[in-house]
């Protein structure tokens, strides 16, 4: 099993360098490279040269981090067919930069309009078949998470979706701090777990509340229709998930593949926030501190 920690806590005031320092810092082998404005940013084209994929090959070289996967995010479901397309540019060129620093993983979201699931399903399969030759050509792995207010949004419509993909390097991100979306307001991560099965590569840690509690009043939203989607990413042990029951099954299942420091809510004090989660991590799964893994 590779640890792996996502920098969201450092992405808004952090250079590359120190960001990478950051991680090696706290304790990690890995980084997920999840979105920065300086690198690939949530929608946009990758604001990268060759210089600068120099510059973090050898800050991860110096610091001795290893990406464990890059994670773009980008509207290639989206029923408008322009922006369908810009979509699908910018994942290749997402694409070839994970090619040339050396990557052979990347992770990302369904995305999509959760009012047009129809459309936003063909809309995904158009651009996998687009993109699909070139993941292959590169030698570059993909796993898929649904997200909160995506076209996908059920953990059992993922999977789905991605055996319906049927390629051998498509699998499956869980995020844990989506389990009460993932089957509308349960939470029931042993079964999210079971259901992925031979598909599970990738597992995201972080708490959450559930949203469908208190009859639906847990979070307030005023007007009461608006249509807003909340969730969080959270120490364990600050929301409700389960996490007991949910490295419990890691476990049976022997699970094997990129496990990630997910949570986002303290970038004032990212430090301690690790100190937590790292020890959540650690005693759930009984791994021996000090084990670099």
């Amino acid at each position: 099993m590779r640890l792996a920690y996502d920098p969201s806590h450092y992405r808004d005031n952090t250079n590359l360098k120190d960001t990478i320092d950051a991680v090696a810092r706290l304790g990690y082998e890995y980084v997920e490279f999840s979105p920065r404005k300086d690198f690939i940013w949530f929608y946009e084209y990758p604001k990268v040269d060759k210089q600068l994929i120099k510059d973090l090959k050898r800050y991860c070289l110096d610091a001795g981090v290893k990406i464990s996967s890059v994670l773009p995010v980008q509207q290639w479901s989206s029923p408008i067919e322009d922006e369908r397309q810009a979509a699908v540019r910018n994942w290749k060129r997402c694409i070839e930069i994970t090619s040339e620093l050396g990557v052979d993983l990347m992770n990302s979201e369904f995305a999509g309009d959760k009012s047009r699931p129809v459309e936003s399903e063909a809309a995904f399969v158009k651009s996998m078949e687009e993109l699909m030759p070139l993941f292959e050509k590169e030698g570059i792995k993909l796993n898929l998470q649904s997200h909160p207010n995506d076209f996908i949004e059920l953990n059992t419509e993922a999977i789905r979706m991605i055996r319906a993909l049927d390629k051998d390097w498509i699998k499956l991100v869980y995020s844990v701090a989506h389990a009460f979306f993932y089957d509308d307001g349960v939470g029931d991560v042993e079964k999210h777990l079971e259901e992925a099965g031979d598909l599970l590569a990738h597992v995201l840690i972080a708490d959450t509340l559930n949203h469908k509690a208190a009859f639906g009043l847990r979070y307030i939203v005023n007007p009461p229709n608006a249509n807003v989607t909340i969730h969080q990413h959270l120490n364990p042990g600050e929301g409700e998930v389960n996490f007991e029951a949910l490295y419990r099954k890691l476990r049976e299942m022997k699970f094997d593949g990129i496990l990630t420091n997910s949570v986002f809510a303290y970038p004032d004090k990212p430090e301690w926030s690790n100190e937590v989660t790292l020890k959540s991590i650690r005693e759930g799964l009984k791994i021996k501190e000090g084990l670099n893994i």
